[in-house]
């Protein structure tokens, strides 16, 4: 299970205020420190940039791959913005991402078919609505490959986000156990070896207590790490649910378990 830092984000008030003072800086520290912390790629959250997106996301790109030559993950609804993060990068660089929604298949697919990209494929209905069951999950990932292919991006550069839902939500819980249900049969039901990515902070949104958040959060990315997941998105700068990851990680590998490879970094 590869981590995927999800510590850079429009939403925080650090990384807006670097955005409109255009000082790098302040995004170089973080995604440096993502780096050391063991994350294999960079997620780079910026929402819809609706002002100078293409100027906005490029500075982000390069900012972030002037401290790290890990892969990165652009996030954004923004269609301008997403075409300008993909030209202007040299890391690798993946698509996150695309749904069924009409708007994400017109404007952001045809991007992955431009820039031959690993793209993020979410299991949401047309509407943006997550789904409850894993037998729904299912029928949405047949149609959102078919949609794909369609587009003429292959099967092999797809990974499958199946949404990790809130726990506040009223059937929250049982959203969240379907979902352990989906990852496992993915690759049958599909006919190949479809990765699959979850972002795992989804799981606890509107939850500020820290300790319980963490709690719930090393719980949960346990069992999707035995539910074969590829991706997780995640806080890397927080300890504890990085090291229950890497952890995870180790005893869900087939070879030899080692202590050592083990550390409190």
């Amino acid at each position: 299970m590869k981590l995927i830092a999800d510590n850079i984000r429009i939403t925080k008030r650090s990384i807006q205020n670097a955005l409109i003072k255009n000082d790098p800086l302040p995004i170089q520290t973080l995604a440096a420190c993502c780096a050391q912390k063991g994350a294999h790629g960079i997620d780079i959250n910026t929402g819809p940039l609706g002002k100078d997106p293409e100027a906005a996301m490029i500075f982000f790109v390069r900012a972030v791959e002037q401290v790290t030559d890990q892969p990165l993950f652009i996030d954004t609804t923004n269609p301008v913005a997403m075409a300008a993060g993909l030209a202007a990068a040299r890391n690798k660089t993946i698509i996150n991402g695309v749904s069924l929604e009409p708007a994400k298949l017109e404007t952001i697919l045809p991007l992955a078919k431009r820039y031959k990209n690993d793209v993020i494929g979410f299991l949401l209905y047309p509407d943006s609505r997550v789904p409850k069951t894993s037998s729904e999950r299912f029928e949405i990932a047949l149609e959102l490959l078919s949609r794909i292919e369609e587009g003429g991006v292959e099967k092999e550069r797809v990974i499958i986000d199946p949404v990790v839902p809130p726990l506040s939500w009223d059937d929250g819980l049982f959203r969240a156990r379907e979902l352990l249900k989906t990852i496992p049969m993915l690759p049958e039901l599909l006919g190949f070896p479809v990765r699959t990515m979850a972002g795992l902070s989804n799981l606890t949104t509107g939850m500020r207590d820290k300790f319980r958040k963490t709690l719930v959060e090393t719980a949960y990315l346990s069992m999707l790490a035995a539910a074969g997941l590829d991706y997780l998105l995640l806080d890397i700068l927080n300890p504890d649910t990085r090291s229950a990851a890497r952890a995870a990680t180790m005893l869900t590998r087939e070879e030899i378990f080692s202590w050592e490879s083990l550390n409190r970094s």
